[in-house]
């Protein structure tokens, strides 16, 4: 079997929609077992911020290994292709909708181009890679579209696990994705569209892909594709934790994403300036009562460190957030237990970026703090608590989103604290000592204070 180029399909046999796998069929998972699979929120690497839809493998695997060298030992895993690794000709600034030369099976299903994956010679897909990865202590994540490849529909191509359904007969042009046009959107009741989503979770399976991330199903929600997808992967046989995006999801949806998905995307992209952090904080008040063990609201990834070398937004650069800037996005993101997706290109990291994704004390608090809620937001002074899952310990991370110095005050009788209690600034470590009823603070535009509060 040979993978088809878009540009040159002309013909295939009608006998392939017949083809079965002779494999013993994978054991389903429990219903809702899915939320064991990210019990804390998933950390990694994604390839979108600084390589948009262009990265290629030995980039890939560079990453892969500045995390498994520096960043494993605190709870980084995931190393994720984001978007259109089917493609052998898209560009940075803008997908290639004009010519793009999709690689994919007889099936309708995308496979890597072997021109940025070599390794996926000789139809191994992302095989070779993902063993690269899990050999280094990581997991491999991939991205992908919702609905159907045109290509497939173009050429009623047939669809693996059916008598004789082919691609044409599941699709439908509404709802279909309005800024990249690759896929028709799936019609959810039709006889073979879970077949469709089986077969693609199949071959990811196989490759083993621990992580995908799925693009336009959150606005407009989705929900018959995303049904189809929950039941695609709970049926594969590989647990892959599944990231809806991007956003805003509906708050609406809030139950259904919850039983459907791992994570899922509040916001669309969020690039370095200090508006799409500031949009982040009012977004966040929606979800506070969502965030649970294998269920979470997602932040979007971080976009730090060395970003857009091929990418959407802006030239090759390092982010353009300030020190302060980059704090108070790294202390929301921890603080709100969104999963931390960083969106740099880890091996041009400098010191600074590095001590922002290695902070123990930090990502302690990421993993094993609970009860995560806002206690006021007014007059450009913010405030959010949690507390450790275990000892009782509470977090409280303060911020000044206006563009002036602001002294933010708290009461701390309204965390329990009738007496005295110490603060330790988790960023420093730096011990404020005992306090008792208020604790105020002066902080610069933009800047915030992360603190342990312990008797």
């Amino acid at each position: 079997m040979k993978f088809l180029n878009y540009s040159t399909v002309i013909f295939l046999v009608v006998f392939l929609a017949s083809c079965q796998s002779s494999k013993k069929k994978a054991e389903p998972f429990a219903q809702g077992g899915f939320k064991t699979w990210a019990q804390t929120p998933p950390m990694g690497w994604n390839s979108w911020d600084c390589y948009g839809p262009t990265v290629d493998e030995h980039e890939v695997k560079a990453n892969a290994d500045y995390m498994a060298e520096k960043l494993k030992d605190y709870g980084w895993e995931y190393i994720v292709v984001d978007i259109r690794w089917f493609v052998e000709n898209d560009k940075a600034g803008g997908y290639n909708q004009t010519d793009p030369r999709y690689v994919i099976d007889e099936f309708g299903r995308y496979q890597p181009a072997v021109n940025r994956f070599p390794s996926a010679e000789d139809e191994k897909g992302f095989k070779e890679l993902a063993d690269y990865v899990h050999g280094k202590g990581l997991k491999f994540g991939i991205h992908i579209m919702r609905g159907i490849p045109k290509v497939a529909v173009e050429n009623k191509l047939p669809i693996k696990g059916t008598d004789g359904i082919t691609a044409d007969q599941i699709y439908s042009t509404e709802l279909q994705c309005q800024w990249l046009r690759d896929n028709y959107t799936i019609v959810a009741d039709k006889p073979g569209a879970q077949e469709y989503y089986n077969s693609i979770f199949e071959l990811y399976a196989g490759w083993g892909v621990d992580f995908i991330k799925i693009d336009d199903l959150s606005r407009p929600y989705h929900q018959g594709e995303i049904e189809l997808i929950r039941k695609a992967i709970d049926n594969c046989g590989r647990p892959i934790v599944l990231s809806t995006s991007p956003g805003e999801t509906p708050i609406e949806a809030a139950d259904h994403v919850k039983e459907h998905a791992n994570m899922w995307r509040m916001v669309d992209d969020v690039w370095d300036t200090w508006p799409h952090f500031t949009h982040l904080i009012d977004i966040c008040q929606k979800w506070y009562p969502h965030i649970a063990p294998g269920t979470w609201p997602d932040c979007d990834m971080i976009p730090l460190g060395r970003i857009s070398i091929r990418g959407e937004r802006g030239e090759d650069r390092m982010t353009r957030l300030t020190k302060d800037e980059q704090y108070s996005l790294m202390t929301l993101f921890t603080i709100f237990k969104s999963p931390l997706m960083f969106g740099g290109d880890l091996p041009s990291n400098d010191d600074f970026t590095l001590s922002l994704l290695t902070n123990k004390e930090v990502l302690k608090m990421h993993a094993e703090s609970t009860n995560v809620h806002q206690l006021f937001n007014e007059n450009g002074k913010v405030a959010i608590v949690s507390e450790h899952r275990d000892n009782g310990d509470k977090y409280m991370a303060l911020f000044n989103i206006a563009d002036e110095p602001q002294t933010i005050i708290v009461d701390m009788t309204k965390l329990g604290y009738i007496s005295d209690c110490g603060l330790v600034n988790l960023w420093t470590g730096e011990d404020s000592g005992q306090i008792s009823g208020e604790y105020s603070v002066e902080l610069a535009p933009h800047a915030s204070a992360l603190y342990k509060i312990v008797y």
